[in-house]
């Protein structure tokens, strides 16, 4: 078990790499251990975009804090996944004191990369090393002209290349149009959607948004493409059959899935990865995922002869899936859309007019739930913790009233430390 300052125990931390593949003896000490330790329901909880591990054990052992006092008498055990992804140190995390460079990067009057960012740029990227610096270097510089423009969206599609693996949300996506398209022309459209999310932060007065503060958004959205695939890998080949192997050893425990961000996709793919036959899982808690609000749909609403990939994945619950939603997650309601869709839209398009320009085909889950999967119950936090929630199925929870707190460009995407939300996964697991 690890970290002993953590809020709870037993608390156990599993380790996967970039491929899935998960860190043995943190692995064998798990099922050796949940048995002997008497944990009935063990919640297993996979962080988003984050930078270190140090990080993570952070957001595990305040979110988990709550716990000893909402369910006193439950046998739980905890585990906190520990899986390779980054954040840019300048986005805000409610109630997580910023780092010194995020507050040095906060003050310049230019989006350039704190050494933060740019150290986690170098992990997530490490044979692109040249190209990270490259691209460092531009956005000081800010070259005028398109060429500039045109050349910094040549060196963020380099990146790419080793972000490939990993399964799509739905049977018809591909690489988002904004590594496709004209660098120039989405920086400006990125440029716009800053500056409507935070008319102070990025351009003063009222002339027209520098594109180069939409470049700097691009590199990001790259990021956050690699990191998206990397979750879908890392559920489907790491933990889903890790929780089978638990369940060979452990046949008695009850496990819960939680999942914030990309670590939502990440357990949401664990159902594809998990072995048949396994009915560990009895439920599965989305913390404002990041991916399609179409995945589980057995029909695309704008093509019904496709589908989500996780069509009817949610039937491997033997529980119900719960997804928490906020329209005031700026990440998945304004920049998701943008990065997600795959045909261009000459149309410009910002703040709040996202999603009426785009339609609802690049949604996010985080953003409004699941969408088109029949049966889908729809309610507000009050109700939901009013309960009961119901046994099986998709159960989209508007949990505004909570996560609300934040600053551009991700918005409330991270305000997820609250006990109404820690009440939410007892409830999903029916946790006493």
């Amino acid at each position: 078990m690890a970290d002993p300052g953590m809020s709870v125990t037993p608390y156990w931390e599993l380790t996967f790499d970039a491929d899935g593949d998960v860190d043995g003896p943190e692995r064998d000490r798990l099922t050796a251990q949940v048995t002997d330790r008497g944990v009935r329901d063990l919640v297993v909880f996979a962080h988003g975009w984050n930078n270190d591990r140090s990080g993570a054990t952070a957001l595990y052992r305040r979110f988990f804090a709550p716990v000893s006092e909402l369910a006193p008498r439950a046998r739980l055990g905890y585990v906190g996944v520990i899986w390779p992804s980054m954040r840019f140190s300048d986005e805000p995390i409610p109630d997580f004191p910023r780092s010194v460079a995020a507050e040095e990067a906060g003050a310049a009057p230019r989006p350039a990369l704190d050494k933060d960012t740019r150290r986690a740029l170098l992990e997530t990227f490490p044979d692109r090393t040249t190209v990270v610096d490259r691209l460092a270097r531009m956005l000081d510089e800010r070259p005028g002209g398109e060429a500039g423009l045109t050349e910094f969206g040549r060196l963020v599609r380099l990146l790419l290349d080793e972000g490939r693996r990993g399964a799509a949300d739905t049977d018809e996506e591909g690489e988002p149009a904004v590594f496709t398209l004209d660098p120039a022309g989405v920086c400006e459209e990125l440029a716009g959607a800053l500056a409507a999310l935070d008319p102070a932060g990025t351009t003063a007065g009222f002339g027209l948004p520098d594109p180069w503060d939409g470049a700097k958004e691009l590199l990001r959205q790259a990021t956050y493409y690699t990191m998206k695939r990397r979750a879908g890998a890392v559920g489907e080949h790491g933990l889903g059959p890790l929780v089978g192997r638990l369940a060979e050893a452990a046949p008695g425990v009850r496990v819960h899935l939680v999942g914030h961000s990309f670590g939502g996709r990440l357990v949401a793919f664990a159902l594809r990865g998990l072995p048949e036959g396994v009915r560990a899982v009895k439920s599965v808690t989305l913390l404002q995922g990041a991916f399609s609000h179409y995945a589980f749909a057995s029909r695309l609403p704008h093509d019904p002869d496709r589908a989500g990939a996780l069509k009817g994945r949610e039937r491997r619950i033997d529980g119900p899936l719960v997804c928490c939603h906020s329209h005031f997650d700026s990440a998945l309601g304004t920049f998701y859309p943008l990065a997600s869709r795959l045909a261009g839209d000459d149309r410009s398009c910002a703040g709040n007019e996202i999603a009426a320009v785009l339609g609802p085909r690049w949604g996010a889950m985080g953003h409004d739930g699941v969408q088109a999967v029949s049966g889908t119950a729809r309610t507000d936090l009050a109700a939901a913790l009013a309960g009961p929630l119901p046994a099986s199925g998709c159960v989209s929870v508007d949990v505004a009233a909570v996560v609300r707190r934040g600053g551009a460009p991700s918005g409330a995407h991270s305000d997820i430390v609250h006990p109404e939300l820690v009440r939410v996964v007892l409830a999903a697991g029916r946790i006493a």
